[in-house]
């Protein structure tokens, strides 16, 4: 069904619907004018802006002894560096078949505690899967061929072969505690 209007009956709709939204404007105008006419919150100062020192580096210190550039190595970093550059150190085994818990992160491992006492201590610890497996002295730990050099009663301490960033590796001590996780 469509639906035929007049223009006279049209324009009177769009009059009347318009003569309703402005009906109720008044009380808005009333209402705006009064929150224009009241007094707002006094603003708060800027803040003083703080004035730094300068600092002028001075290659003497206060005896008038020169002092090390601190942009240069000192001389135990240039002898690492000498060391990393020689490219020294033994590689690991690799005719050596591969132990269980050489698959493992070092710090994904737990000592959860030892069997036995003196030299015939061995070591219990945890993998991340919740298996406690039993280590001697001499077994591998971590992914980065940690030899295991002694077994307490309150750690496990073993020797890394990590590459030294020169071609050749370099031995690093680590352990696991007892309860370190």
């Amino acid at each position: 069904m469509k639906l035929h209007l007049r223009p006279a009956v049209a324009s009177a709709l769009v009059m009347l619907t318009l003569a309703g939204c402005t009906a109720g404007r008044r009380d808005l105008e009333e209402w705006v004018a009064a929150e224009k006419g009241k007094k707002g919150a006094p603003i708060s100062p800027l803040p003083v802006v703080k004035t730094f020192e300068t600092f002028e580096y001075k290659s003497q210190d206060a005896s008038g002894q020169e002092t090390r550039d601190p942009f240069s190595a000192s001389a135990e970093e240039r002898r690492e560096e000498q060391l990393a550059a020689a490219g020294n150190g033994e590689g690991p085994d690799r005719n050596r078949p591969s132990e269980l818990l050489e698959k493992y992160p070092l710090d994904g491992l737990s000592m959860v505690g030892t069997l036995g006492i003196g030299d015939a201590i061995e070591g219990l610890v945890k993998d991340p899967e919740g298996v406690v497996h039993r280590v001697h002295k001499d077994n591998y730990l971590g992914q980065n061929y940690g030899r295991i050099t002694t077994i307490a009663e309150d750690r496990i301490e073993l020797v890394e072969l990590v590459p030294n960033g020169a071609g050749g590796w370099m031995e690093r001590q680590a352990s696991i505690a007892l309860g370190d996780q």
